[in-house]
Formats: structure tokens, sequence, C-alpha cells
């Protein structure tokens, strides 16, 4: 029984971070509402910059947790520059955790504010969220052929019309790779085989569409395209079979003890522009990814397991950085919480925000 209890206890440790993080979300809205309204006759530049410095608010609590609470150790590889670059990152995608990740990765070249995300179409209709992510520069789009490249070419315009700072992330697989869903594993070999292309074993064969409309609308305005290839420690059985990656509520359990981070910053005039060219070039990066993985996975040698190849840093970060993030919202939210007219506050936001979010993005997204 006592047995038990302790267990439940354990697995109930992401309720508080869970807690927090979702109900300072109307606290967080409203403010950012409030300067989204007086910020309408102003140019977007004006906009922006505010805007992304209540982000670096919001996404520095989030990481408090995510890192300073978890105490996951952050193993980097590769060439990570420590200067703010105007970038589109291509990442593998195992789990919901990887978009926190690359707030991780942002937050060490203080471009936390700039970070933008290329979204599959129906988390648009997460309330409250769905509507800022849209706000805030990210960009829905469909799959396969409801695709629409003008859609996504015209917001990027919009971007660069703006001088919006830019770290734009892209999973280019369009799902997640994991090994509970041995169809979609399946499928997405059989299609690369069909293809002429490599099979690969530890990622999914990537989509080139999005990628190409951001990397060519982009071309002139980025600096680089950083490579970013993830692996999560402790997640191999006791046969060297991969298990499945950790949820967000799993991680805030501590499950994972270490995340490791591969970086490769790739010159433009190194990827090449037409969309037939750069899928071939897509795939051989994903390729290399598949190589790191399986070294990281079913190296012979078990010393060369659950590390990626080359020099590496163990980077920790600060809790200068996320602390006081974590402790202005938390006591925004308790203050307005306290009185009456605070509380009914909160509750109308919660829901007039998700009804005009959802209008929002029904007509604009």
């Amino acid at each position: 029984m006592l047995l038990s209890l302790l267990l439940h206890t354990y697995s109930m440790r992401y309720v508080l971070p869970a807690a927090l993080m979702v109900g300072t979300a109307p606290t967080y809205m409203l403010a950012w509402g409030t300067w989204r309204l007086l910020s309408t006759l102003l140019p977007a530049r004006f906009y922006h910059e505010v805007d992304d410095r209540l982000y670096i608010i919001y996404q520095s609590m989030v990481l408090f947790f995510f890192e300073n609470y978890t105490c996951v150790q952050i193993i980097l590889y590769g060439n990570l520059p420590k200067t703010k670059e105007n970038v589109v990152c291509i990442s593998n995608h195992q789990c919901t955790v990887d978009w926190v990740i690359a707030n991780m990765l942002a937050i060490r070249q203080n471009t936390l504010g700039h970070v933008r995300y290329v979204l599959k179409d129906g988390l648009k209709w997460l309330p409250l969220y769905g509507w800022y992510f849209s706000e805030h520069g990210g960009i829905y789009v469909k799959r396969s052929a409801k695709f629409n490249e003008k859609d996504m070419e015209s917001k990027l315009q919009a971007h660069i019309n703006a001088k919006t700072p830019m770290h734009l992330i892209i999973f280019p697989e369009g799902t997640r790779y994991t090994p509970e869903r041995p169809k979609i594993i399946a499928d997405s070999q059989a299609y690369a085989e069909k293809e002429g292309l490599a099979v690969l074993k530890h990622v999914l064969t990537p989509r080139v569409k999005a990628t190409h409309v951001a990397i060519d609308s982009l071309r002139n305005y980025l600096d680089a395209v950083y490579d970013i290839t993830i692996a999560f420690e402790g997640t191999v059985d006791h046969k060297g079979e991969r298990t499945v990656p950790p949820a967000m509520t799993d991680f805030l359990c501590r499950t994972c003890p270490r995340i490791h981070i591969y970086v490769d910053r790739i010159e433009l005039k190194d990827i090449p522009k037409e969309q037939k060219c750069m899928k071939r070039w897509l795939h051989e990066r994903f390729e290399i990814k598949d190589k790191l993985l399986t070294e990281f996975y079913d190296a012979k040698n078990s010393k060369r397991r659950n590390k990626f190849p080359g020099k590496c840093v163990h980077s920790k970060l600060s809790l200068k950085k996320t602390l006081p993030s974590f402790l202005f919202l938390s006591t925004l939210t308790a203050i307005m919480l306290l009185s009456e007219s605070g509380r009914k506050l909160y509750v109308k936001t919660w829901l007039y925000g998700t009804l005009v979010g959802w209008l929002s993005v029904s007509i604009t997204v």
C-alpha cells in the first residue's frame, strides 16, 4: 500500500509544473492582448520586438520546469554558434518534448524570443496557444496535397518586410517517429524504397515542401541552416530495442537523465535551390541523422552507445535565466486569483480568448 502510494506520488510530479505552465496562460494572454491592441497602428516590427520579449518571459518559465526542475543534462555536439543568427532549423521529431528542445538551444544563443514554428494545421485549435503561436509568427501547414505554398511564402515575406528576427523550426518528417507507430515507419520506408532513396531506420523519410518554401523564401534573409539531431538517453530496453521517447508528462517526472543534441551549421551556398535537388539533399541530411542515431542506439561497442561521435559540451542552464520569469508570471497569476474580479477576468480570458482565437485562426490561418 505504501509503495503504491509512493509510486503514485512520484508519477504525479508533473502536476504542479503542468498546472503552472497552463495556469499562467490567461495572465500571459492578457499582457500580450493589451500590447496587440496598442500596437495595431504601429509598424509590424514594433509589435514583434515587444512580442518577442514577452515570449522570452513565458518560454523561460517553461524551461525552468523542463531543465532546472527536471535536472536533465543537456549535452551538445557539433557547432552551435554563440551569436544570434537568422536561421531555419531542421530537426528529427520523436515526441512533444522536441518543441521544448528547440527553446533549449535558442536560449543558449539568446534568440529565445525569435523562435517560430512550422506547425501542423490541427494545432491551431489549441485553446489560447493555437491563436498565439500564429500571432507570434508560427505558420500552420496542411500535409501532402493540401499544402498551400503561396500562403506560406506570403507569411514569410511579411516577416522579411517587418525585419522580424527568424529562428524558424521545421520537423520535415511531418509526424513523430516512435516505435509504437510501426505502420507509419513501414510506410515511410516503403515510400523511400519506391522513390529510390536510402531506407532509414531511426528517422522517417523527410518531406521537402515546407523546408523548400522556407529556405527558398528566406534565402537572402538567412545566415545559415541548422541541422539538429536529438537523442534521448534511456530509451532502449534490455533487448537493445528502442522504446517510446518521453512525453512531456514523463519528462517532467524526470524519466530522461540526458538529452544529446548534435548541431551542424550549414551555409546557404551548400543547399540546392530547385525543389527536386533539395529533396535529394534533405534526404541525404536525414541519412546523416540516421547514421548518428544508429551509432547512438545500436553501436556494437557498448562504450560508443548513448553518445554521438566527436567532442561534447555539458551545457547547464543558469537559474538566472529562468527563475525570474517563473516568479513573475506565477506571482501575477496568484494576485489575479486572489480577488473575485480577478478570478472572473481569469475565467473570461480562458473562455473568450479561446473563442476569439478560434475565430481568428479560422479566418486568417
